[in-house]
């Protein structure tokens, strides 16, 4: 009977601190959602083509399907779970995607939510066609996009503090 040998990684996922002993090859999508139970974070296609599971390691959206947890030693990761507010309510892209109603069957969301975080992080106030292209590297089969795009501008808004509707402030 074979035996993988485990391996030792402590990283800190939506500011927890985690200390787990994996087998060399997990991949941090199957960490998160397995061994810490965090299963927000979704596998789609498992070949990081799909988004659905980004998360953000060290700010910077990553393909957790494309990562082995070992490698991220002494990061901070951020899943969907950690994008809310610190009260436990609804973060600015979580509320702007229920305001702009830009989901349907939720699959995608998780990944779109992270990416989306990360983006505004570097552009706080995007256009139209910037909204678009931030979020090209992610697949949705259901929504056909637009309502997605008004939620990447309506997050920029709610971040600025601005709270009209969706687009009462362009």
């Amino acid at each position: 009977m074979d035996t993988e040998t485990l391996v030792h990684v402590a990283f800190t996922v939506n500011g927890t601190p985690h200390e787990l002993e994996v087998p060399a090859r997990r991949l941090l999508s199957d960490a998160l959602r397995h061994d810490l139970r965090l299963t927000g974070t979704h596998v789609g296609c498992e070949h990081g083509v799909c988004g659905a599971c980004t998360v953000l390691v060290d700010g910077a959206p990553t393909r957790s399907c494309l990562v082995f947890a070992v490698s991220l030693e002494g990061a901070a990761i951020t899943t969907v779970e950690g994008c809310g507010n610190p009260d436990g309510g609804m973060g600015p892209v979580q509320q702007a995607f229920q305001d702009c109603h830009a989901l349907q069957c939720g699959f995608c969301t998780p990944g779109f939510i992270t990416t989306i975080a990360a983006y505004l992080e570097e552009n706080e106030d995007p256009t139209e066609a910037e909204a678009r292209e931030a979020i090209s590297g992610n697949l949705c089969r259901c929504t056909g996009y637009q309502n997605i795009v008004a939620a990447v501008q309506r997050a920029a808004e709610l971040r600025a503090g601005r709270t009209g509707g969706p687009g009462a402030n362009r």
